[in-house]
């Protein structure tokens, strides 16, 4: 599926982009049923936020409860400060999260996708184990900063060895929120480590190098219908999104089998609900 040149662009940057790679009809789907799934949510079962600011603090029962399911959470600033959403609910989630790809058929049809397998073959998951899904909106005007990160920290595993993979399911530039990452910061060690213990969760901090800023991180825009992919160690980070069109996206964290998977990783799977692969 990747060329020889691409696969060294990957080694060399730690990401790569690939154009076109779902269809406007792919899309479409996957929009639909996202919407179906937020006109379904009743925001009085849970007003939890996602927000990537202190989230040893922030990270609550509603969330951890996620992990297996699918669930909502709204944006940082949906709410005023009467405790009422600021504006309509379909304009309010910052995400739905975290299982889609297993229990969700329209999800699941889109990311089982032969294609999609032969990439992460060609990236170096010989045996890939999808643990995570999720559907950002990056709504308009009140859409969310991601802090600078690694999705190592989250999906940790001896070797390293998580891949993501975000599709564009909308154009994202820099005013709407694009990603932004830093080439070749992959090789970089991992900065932080998120524990779970049970109900509990902690940030461990492993290493003092700083976040990447403008002068090395470059904005990643593409068009909708785009697949970035990228090395679970590789910084990255996305603004609020001011404009007033949305950027949504849809990602998948893959790890591979033969390498060791942390106990304490948030994401757990038993047999009731093995982890499974792109087809």
């Amino acid at each position: 599926m990747l060329t020889t040149a691409q696969q060294e662009q990957y080694q060399r940057d730690g990401y790569i982009i690939l154009p076109d790679f779902k269809s406007a009809a792919e899309i479409a789907a996957l929009r639909t049923r996202a919407e179906e799934i937020v006109n379904q949510f009743d925001p009085s079962v849970s007003q939890s936020i996602f927000t990537t600011r202190d989230q040893a603090k922030n990270t609550n029962d509603y969330f951890l409860a996620s992990d297996n399911t699918i669930r909502c959470f709204f944006e940082e600033e949906a709410f005023g400060a009467d405790g009422q959403l600021k504006q309509a609910k379909s304009l309010s989630i910052n995400k739905i999260g975290h299982a889609m790809h297993d229990l969700d058929p329209v999800f699941r049809q889109f990311s089982s996708d032969a294609k999609l397998a032969e990439v992460a073959r060609d990236l170096g998951l010989l045996d890939a184990q999808v643990w995570q899904s999720m559907y950002i909106f990056k709504q308009p005007g009140i859409g969310g900063e991601v802090r600078w990160h690694q999705d190592a920290t989250y999906f940790e595993t001896t070797p390293i060895s998580v891949t993501t993979f975000w599709f564009a399911l909308e154009d994202a530039t820099l005013e709407n929120g694009c990603l932004w990452a830093e080439p070749g910061g992959h090789r970089g060690p991992l900065r932080e480590r998120f524990i779970r213990n049970g109900d509990q969760v902690r940030v461990e901090k492993l290493s003092d190098m700083p976040w990447p800023d403008n002068s090395t991180a470059v904005p990643l825009e593409v068009k909708a219908g785009a697949l970035v992919c990228f090395h679970g160690l590789l910084p990255h980070y996305s603004a609020p999104n001011r404009s007033p069109v949305s950027r949504h996206a849809y990602t998948l964290h893959a790890t591979d089998g033969r390498t060791e998977y942390a106990a304490h990783n948030w994401i757990q799977r038993d047999p009731s609900l093995p982890v499974r692969g792109f087809v």
